[in-house]
């Protein structure tokens, strides 16, 4: 084209991109980022407290990408495991992601040798004792958590801040076995820590509010997009996810397959399905929680049971060639299903891309308004960073919360009502501020604009 010409079809097309609903979702989640940082009842003059070197106790895959993080934040970091050979494992795998992120282009060699040696290992816990920062990730065990932070209490100097990485486990429960609460919060990473932007900043009741401000800081220095959570069980994120995850197991039940629930989230905008996110992370996982809770799910306990646990055994709700993580349908695991549905008394039907879309995202958007209305969440842009950041929520889309708005709350309500009704689950209902703001034809954005 002419330049003139030209010019002025590029200045439509931004206006046309301007205008439209992946634009405006972006813009939305870009102000939620930032409001993210402030902290409403904070007093002004809060400063993060010093942190000259920190401290990782676990040398597992979390501990590993932890103190990766710290590294690469600058702040020297002792990784701390019982054994020797637990040790060496991490940091021989901690040695091996940097040279290949050096390997890549994505590091300079020196940067990549700089930052494995500001790792140090320890197999003492009384190795702490000069970490201005500690964090726990060790396994998702109470009594195991609590007895090191009783230690942890004994061994750190005053003024350290003592945070778990715990995932859902109550935040104050650990604090009360120190005798400075104030010290203590929850600093909820994402696997893999040395990737993934999110870090659930777990506030407790008696959390000092330089304590938050330096998990906040130290958050921010890592690269870490940080969201303020209140204490309760899964936090923000995973709570909320629990939701999906008990549709999930519904849906197989009354007609759907594995695949066709992952085709209809990936067609929302999803990178991964649920079945292949429960693969890639682990079934045993969940079935480990539910039989401490003595909990069931029907088709995923039957696939932990044949062995199935997803991709590090190479079958789960897909079947996995060795090496490979693409899933793959298996007719021995639609036949399982078919077989629970009819084991259930369930006559099962035809499943929708629509209606599996819904019962994957209402039930979680109105988990997020009861999330709101118990204050464990301060605004509804913080649960759409959660789950832009943490678990793949398409940003074209706005997050939860935004997407809530665009669709109408009254719609939502009407559909939660009736599924509440179809599967027999009145916790489905619309959550009473759900149902409020619908009936005053609102959404949940009014609230940011009432704060």
């Amino acid at each position: 084209m002419p330049f003139d010409e030209a010019a002025e079809t590029e200045r439509q097309m931004f206006m046309t991109l301007l205008g439209s609903e992946e634009s405006k979702a972006q813009r939305h989640i870009f102000f939620a980022e930032r409001a993210a940082r402030k902290v409403p009842d904070m007093p002004a003059g809060v400063k993060p407290r010093p942190v000259a070197r920190a401290a990782v106790i676990g040398a597992g895959t979390m501990g590993q990408g932890i103190a990766m993080s710290l590294a690469n934040a600058g702040i020297p970091v002792t990784l701390i495991d019982t054994t020797d050979e637990a040790l060496a494992r991490g940091r021989a795998n901690i040695e091996a992601t940097y040279r290949s992120s050096a390997a890549r282009g994505n590091l300079a060699p020196e940067e990549a040798e700089k930052r494995t040696e500001l790792i140090r290992g320890a197999t003492a816990l009384e190795a702490v004792s000069d970490a201005d920062l500690i964090i726990e990730a060790v396994f998702e065990e109470m009594r195991l958590k609590k007895s090191i932070f009783r230690e942890l209490d004994r061994l750190t100097a005053p003024g350290a801040v003592l945070a778990t990485n715990t995932s859902t486990l109550d935040v104050d429960a650990i604090a009360a076995e120190t005798a400075r609460p104030g010290d203590v919060l929850g600093m909820h990473f994402f696997s893999p820590a040395n990737i993934m932007k999110l870090l659930e900043i777990v506030r407790g009741k008696a959390t000092a509010f330089d304590a938050l401000k330096t998990a906040m800081d130290v958050g921010q220095h890592m690269g870490k997009v940080g969201v303020i959570s209140g204490v309760c069980d899964g936090f923000i994120g995973n709570r909320m996810l629990h939701k999906r995850s008990t549709e999930v197991e519904r849906l197989m039940i009354e007609g759907a397959l594995p695949q066709e629930i992952d085709a209809a989230v990936l067609e929302f905008g999803f990178p991964m399905g649920p079945c292949a996110m429960g693969d890639l992370a682990g079934l045993d996982v969940g079935w480990r929680i539910r039989k401490e809770r003595g909990t069931k799910a029907p088709i995923s306990d039957a696939l932990c049971e044949e062995g199935r646990y997803g991709q590090k055994t190479d079958k789960g709700y897909f079947l996995y060639e060795t090496g490979s993580r693409v899933p793959r349908p298996d007719p021995e695991v639609d036949a399982l299903i078919v077989a629970t549905s009819k084991r259930l008394g369930v006559t099962r039907r035809a499943i929708d891309k629509q209606e599996i879309v819904e019962r994957m995202v209402y039930p979680m958007i109105n988990e997020g308004a009861r999330i709101l209305e118990e204050g464990i969440a301060m605004r509804p842009g913080d649960i759409d960073v959660v789950w832009v950041y943490g678990y793949g929520w398409p940003v074209a889309r706005g997050g939860p919360m935004y997407y809530a708005d665009r669709v109408g709350l009254a719609e939502i309500a009407a559909r939660l009502n009736h599924y509440a009704g179809q599967v027999g689950d009145e916790s489905l209902a619309p959550a009473p501020l759900l149902a409020r703001l619908a009936a005053d034809a609102k959404g949940f954005g009014s609230l940011s604009q009432e704060a």
